[in-house]
């Protein structure tokens, strides 16, 4: 757990380290289009609003002296444009949303190996970019106005990193949702009053400790083995057979719930091998380790069974003398081995899935291609089961699209094998 938390630390340090950086560059947001708005809005008079020098960025950070950075193309903004920016922007500043997601954040770093912290924290900023949204829409900007502008910034700029847990206005992987939400009349877009609030913290107090409580209780002995099984599309597999086997032999079964779940209390530390099988689907038999804290949750993908089919054709043996050619000489057998390896014609990259990319997750897969007699890769099977299905999928995609040379083996066209490793993996 050391490790992948000092990992998970030392990169958010670094975005803030480059947070700071794009905010020293920047300069402030002056002239009288800016002026005249700045003043209409009192909140933003306390507010650092600055253009940087790149031309993607829009985030808001900070608590004691929040920041709103805006990109270059700030200056050609519309009024409109700019008060509905600064408006979601200095909703962002009123809710303490920075601070919030930091620890969020800094919560998902140290506990890297968890998935609910990842999930909490994609959650908490979808979920401020909606409440912003809201209050954006109360201060009477049409809602289709407000989609309008949101598509155009997003449409000019390319995805940036979430540095330093900046909030960010026109994040694309939320777009979908948030237009959706703020296009819904029905939807119930009133701040929730203070005991409404107050109901929902002791509502979440009263769950929490319970859990708290049965987790303590539970550390006491060995942690539970949670494996979750996919089919090669991402979907799950429930009523998948599993079995789990010892390094003494020792055997335990179960079967997924509707979730695609399954979990094996008790489990120590040590050598194990798991086997999955579900009708229409190939078995898996694959061994691992448990050591490390991540290691007690693994996914496994199934995938889908050969069809088999067997025809028998009976004929009588045809045989043929050999007869001596002229001069006694017996014409000789020719022998095969020439071979003429493939060379490749078209590369197509796999793309890195967003989903991974926003998770800070990386992977390698493995796989073997079938290139055809014309060249083309006729089919791709992956070789591991602990690879996840959106990775299966993005090199899966990429390697469908390669194109090779015929392979000739002795002069003539055939089908050859080839192994495939895909590694996907993120930079600072």
């Amino acid at each position: 757990m050391g490790g992948g938390a000092a990992i998970g630390v030392a990169s958010l340090l670094a975005g803030a380290a480059r947070l700071r950086q794009l905010t020293r560059g920047a300069e402030r947001a002056c002239g009288a289009e800016w002026d005249h708005l700045i003043d209409a809005i009192p909140s933003a008079r306390s507010v650092h609003i600055l253009i940087t020098t790149s031309p993607t960025l829009l985030a808001t950070w900070g608590t004691r002296r929040p920041r709103i950075l805006l990109p270059q193309d700030a200056r050609a903004w519309t009024d409109e444009r700019r008060r509905i920016v600064l408006a979601h922007e200095l909703a962002h500043v009123r809710r303490g949303d920075w601070l919030a997601q930091v620890a969020a954040d800094l919560l998902r770093a140290l506990f890297w190996f968890n998935p609910l912290p990842w999930i909490a924290s994609a959650r908490l900023r979808r979920e401020s970019e909606l409440a912003c949204d809201d209050e954006v829409l109360a201060t009477g900007v049409p809602a289709v106005d407000y989609a309008d502008h949101l598509l155009d910034i997003a449409r000019t700029r390319r995805p940036t990193p979430a540095w330093g847990s900046a909030m960010s206005m026109a994040r694309p992987s939320t777009l979908e949702r948030r237009i959706s939400a703020m296009l819904t009349c029905a939807r119930d877009r009133r701040r929730p009053t203070r005991p409404a609030r107050f109901a929902a913290a002791l509502a979440l107090l009263t769950m929490a400790l319970p859990v708290a409580a049965i987790h303590l209780s539970a550390q006491e002995g060995p942690p539970a083995l949670i494996v979750q099984v996919f089919d090669p599309t991402g979907a799950v597999l429930p009523g998948a057979a599993l079995t789990l086997e010892d390094a003494q032999g020792a055997r335990r079964q179960a079967v997924t719930e509707a979730s695609g779940t399954i979990q094996f209390d008790d489990v120590r530390a040590g050598d194990y091998t798991l086997e999955a099988s579900v009708v229409g689907f190939r078995t898996l038999r694959t061994p691992f380790t448990l050591a490390a804290s991540g290691d007690w949750r693994r996914a496994i993908t199934l995938q889908v069974g050969d069809l088999q089919e067997t025809i028998n054709v009976q004929a009588k043996r045809f045989t043929v003398s050999r007869a001596p050619q002229p001069g006694g000489v017996v014409e000789p057998l020719r022998v095969g081995g020439n071979i003429r390896a493939p060379k490749k014609l078209k590369h197509v990259g796999p793309e890195y899935p967003q989903a991974m990319r926003e998770l800070g997750l990386e992977g390698v897969v493995p796989m073997e291609a079938l290139i055809g007699k014309d060249g083309t890769v006729s089919s791709v099977r992956l070789l591991s089961a602990q690879v996840h299905p959106d990775f299966a999928r993005a090199a899966e995609d990429a390697v469908r699209q390669w194109l090779f040379s015929p392979t000739l083996l002795n002069g003539e066209a055939v089908e050859v094998r080839m192994t495939v490793s895909v590694r996907f993996s993120l930079t600072d």
